[in-house]
């Protein structure tokens, strides 16, 4: 870092997250913008006079991209989702070499959504059945949601099982009636919608929501910044935006 400020470089800067990363990175007076990276640029060109690098880009380059902060010892911000088995292991593994957020989503309000429904799936037990319902603007290409999946996880462990096997994504034809431990998870599109979660615990007589919703993706793209800063002053190792936020329990 020079002086106090944290120096990043912006990968997929083309990208909807990309431009409001690169408006309000600008604007921050504790960072300072090196570069944005899109296709046709060279990273090695910047990369050594960066602190960070903040990825919004595609899965499929999150590999190749841990293997370059690595390599240079810099800290990476990873907030694209969609991510293959493979392809989270490998920043994994990355993640002993350098330190690496690696978040489905870096708003503050969502990562206290995670948080309170690990809580609420603690406190309401196996009587309550759970659904996760998202809607996104009609370009988004993976479905569910990183952040969906990850509320699934979050609603799996507190169960004693997995999202493999515990989710089950919609429903068609004469299913039968709802299993106890089934997770139900519906991906909705359509229009400009920047980001909708909620989770339903649902019970004979009552019935509890939790929701989420995002207007602008200016708060996802701060939320990015503030990890970066913090991921600087960090030891090697993966972290969420959880740990960003102190909120582990």
């Amino acid at each position: 870092m020079t002086m106090d400020k944290t120096r990043i470089v912006i990968v997929g800067s083309k990208g909807r997250m990309g431009e409001a990363l690169l408006r309000l990175a600008a604007l921050d007076p504790k960072l300072e913008l090196v570069a944005g990276i899109d296709k046709g640029d060279n990273l090695l060109d910047v990369i050594d006079r960066t602190d960070a690098l903040i990825e919004f880009a595609h899965h499929s380059l999150s590999a190749d991209l841990a293997q370059t902060a690595v390599a240079h010892g810099k800290a990476l911000v990873v907030g694209t989702t969609g991510h293959t088995a493979e392809e989270r292991a490998a920043i994994a593994t990355a993640s002993a070499s350098i330190p690496i957020v690696f978040a489905p989503n870096f708003s503050v309000g969502v990562n206290l959504l995670f948080y309170l429904t690990q809580i609420a799936a603690e406190v309401l037990g196996e009587n309550f059945d759970q659904e996760v319902v998202e809607m996104h603007h009609r370009l988004k290409i993976d479905a569910p949601s990183g952040t969906a999946r990850r509320l699934g996880e979050i609603l799996a462990e507190a169960a004693g099982g997995t999202y493999e096997e515990l989710t089950q994504h919609g429903r068609h034809g004469d299913v039968g009636a709802r299993p106890k431990r089934v997770i139900g998870m519906h991906a909705l599109r359509g229009g400009d919608v920047v980001g909708d979660h909620t989770v339903h615990f649902a019970n004979v007589g009552e019935r509890i929501e939790l929701t989420h919703r995002a207007s602008s993706r200016d708060t996802f793209a701060s939320g990015a910044l503030r990890a970066a800063r913090w991921a600087c002053g960090q030891k090697p190792g993966l972290y969420s935006m959880q740990d960003v936020l102190g909120l582990k329990k």
